[in-house]
């Protein structure tokens, strides 16, 4: 068994997950902004790297387009 699966069953996790929702939803929230911080940095280096305009407005047509394909919809993640 892997490290990581050995922590995501660990009773102590379980426990705290139940002991303190709001915690475990500080946890989660910091988690998500921690991803988004480590993508804007590898967009920032990589996507257009010489031009932060040019690539700045090249994510937001890139995002407004998937949007607008999936019809705004946000439905599949409330599941």
């Amino acid at each position: 068994m892997t490290i990581l699966k050995q922590i995501k069953e660990s009773p102590k996790l379980q426990e705290f997950k139940t002991l303190h929702p709001t915690g475990n939803v500080l946890v989660i929230i910091f988690s998500i902004i921690m991803i988004w911080r480590g993508l804007w940095g590898l967009l920032d280096i990589y996507f257009f790297p010489g031009s932060p305009a040019f690539s700045h407005l090249a994510c937001f047509l890139i995002g407004a387009i998937v949007l607008y394909l999936d019809d705004f919809r946000i439905d599949n993640l409330k599941r």
